[in-house]
């Protein structure tokens, strides 16, 4: 069995700060508390750099380390097009990017809807 799933990706970065808290833990709030979508993990990546092409990467002799994360989801396409929608305003231009997916078998527990 399969169902069509739109898949979320989102690109920050550990400096990356919302209103009261990290950009990571207001996006990671508003997904749980206000969409409840099926699935949500954090990346932290090793090295990266965006588009002023600075690297920042995890090395010992850095004492400032700003590495990437990636924020990813997926649920109903209606319902991750909501969540993006919100997103929109609280994370930088360019950083959301989407596309259509499929979820294989079924779900063991059932979906927490508010």
């Amino acid at each position: 069995m399969t169902n069509d799933i739109l898949m979320v990706r989102i690109y920050l970065s550990e400096a990356d700060h919302g209103k009261r808290k990290t950009l990571m833990q207001e996006i990671l709030t508003l997904l749980q508390d206000r969409h409840a979508v099926q699935g949500v993990t954090v990346f932290r990546g090793i090295a990266g750099f965006g588009a002023n092409g600075e690297v920042r990467a995890d090395d010992i002799l850095r004492l400032n380390v700003d590495l990437p994360l990636v924020i990813e989801f997926f649920d109903e396409p209606k319902v991750a097009e909501a969540a993006i929608a919100l997103l929109d305003d609280i994370v930088p231009g360019g950083h959301i990017v989407s596309w259509p997916a499929k979820r294989y078998g079924t779900t063991a527990l059932p979906l927490k809807r508010s």
